[in-house]
């Protein structure tokens, strides 16, 4: 089976770091108090799917004694992590970086909070990691995340459109996910609480105002266009073609307004608490 995971680029992720991290800071206001450990011990939290760390340093600042652990699977953002926030936190806890897949990561010692943001629907088959998760959690400890769905926004439904017209679809066949990489909320309730846990969930659509020419495309650019970048590294003209017929298409479908471009963004969030 062809290896389809895209190479990220730090720096584009981050243009629109203040939009990104917001419905993270939302999603932390939601996680209840962790229990209070016991012995001595750090609390412990991992973030599964940290990127550049820049969401997983605010989990510092609600939680300075705690050690915290960013995991993910792409050595440039690990690299970006590691550089801007590894080390010491000011109330005497930890940040560290490592890699991971979270398609088969498992904790190697009990937690007290795994979250994620914005990583779950690169994992085929995420539900399915949950009991694992979940088990990993201290008594009373929490597994909270928030997820894109989007997926049949026409950010995203033109992008998979064009992968599969007559041009592109022989490189990019298998490449970029589909409307099924999210499921709704319900269903991640219904698991959730399958599982034991008291389960908070809820969706939530974001209205950004992106300024500057091309706005979407210099999201996607960051996140869910990297498949396609990825693909088509090798061939500049096939890339660029894909990406002049792909701009006119987001510029019809997300016409910008006097004080920017609206770019509405739904997201699903998860807290579910283990039985004490």
């Amino acid at each position: 089976m062809p290896d389809h995971s895209p190479v990220w680029d730090p720096a584009q992720y981050l243009r629109h770091a203040d939009h990104r991290a917001r419905p993270f800071t939302d999603l932390l206001t939601r996680i209840p108090d962790l229990p209070a450990p016991a012995h001595g011990r750090p609390l412990r939290i991992a973030d599964l799917g940290c990127g550049p760390g820049n969401v997983t340093a605010l989990l510092a600042r609600r939680w300075p004694t705690a050690h915290i652990t960013g995991y993910d699977n792409s050595p440039e953002m690990l690299d970006r992590a590691e550089v801007d926030h590894a080390g010491p936190t000011p109330g005497g806890g930890r940040l560290d970086f490592a890699h991971a897949d979270a398609r088969t990561w498992t904790p190697d010692e009990p937690c007290d909070l795994i979250v994620s943001n914005a990583t779950l629907q690169w994992v085929p088959g995420h539900l399915e990691r949950f009991p694992d998760w979940v088990a990993a959690l201290r008594p009373g400890g929490t597994f909270a995340f928030q997820i894109p769905g989007n997926f049949s926004a026409p950010s995203h439904r033109l992008m998979r459109e064009l992968a599969e017209s007559a041009r592109f679809r022989d490189r990019l066949a298998g490449v970029l996910r589909h409307a099924d990489a999210v499921h709704t909320p319900e269903t991640y309730l219904e698991r959730l609480t399958g599982l034991g846990c008291a389960a908070d969930v809820w969706e939530t659509t974001y209205l950004h105002l992106l300024p500057g020419r091309d706005p979407v495309l210099d999201w996607v650019k960051g996140t869910g266009l990297r498949p396609v970048l990825t693909a088509l590294a090798d061939d500049a003209e096939l890339r660029e073609a894909f990406l002049t017929e792909y701009t006119a298409a987001l510029r019809a479908a997300y016409p910008p307004g006097p004080h920017g471009t609206p770019f509405p963004f739904r997201r699903v969030f998860a807290v579910a608490t283990k039985e004490a």
